[in-house]
């Protein structure tokens, strides 16, 4: 029986969740999950976990924040001053604004309001968390 290497194209169906069993994403309910194995499409961990399976495998893996997201930084939290924001924004805690990056746009978290601006993280979400993922192949090509 085949099985998934570096290079197939791949299908999962996957649940992802948090060590207290919070789900934070799922193809339930939708179309399996498309990549290329080892592309670098997927977090390293995951990436990882789907080589050697085979069609109809299930597996459930853990993975350490260096293989999924990586560490929490502190230097990724810092001071925008209130100068530097839409005139128009009303910024809240727990909002997410996006900055324009070489890269694209980035997701910067409100973390505090403050009378000289805000207080923003821009780490994932995800950041310094262990996750679990229940994985299921459907197709390789």
């Amino acid at each position: 029986m085949a099985t998934a290497k570096k290079g197939d194209q791949v299908q999962v169906h996957y649940t992802g969740r948090l060590t207290d069993e919070t789900v934070f994403d799922s193809s339930e309910g939708r179309e399996p999950l498309g990549f290329q194995v080892g592309a670098g499409q997927m977090i390293k961990g995951f990436d990882v976990a789907v080589e050697g399976m085979a069609i109809g495998d299930k597996k459930t893996v853990t993975l350490a924040p260096e293989e999924a997201y990586g560490d929490h930084r502190p230097e990724l939290i810092f001071d925008v001053k209130k100068a530097d924001l839409p005139a128009d924004l009303k910024p809240e805690v727990g909002q997410t604004l996006y900055s324009q990056t070489p890269q694209g746009p980035q997701p910067l978290k409100v973390v505090e309001v403050n009378d000289a601006g805000i207080k923003v993280d821009a780490n994932h979400a995800l950041a310094g968390k262990e996750l679990v993922f229940d994985i299921e192949l459907v197709a390789i090509g």
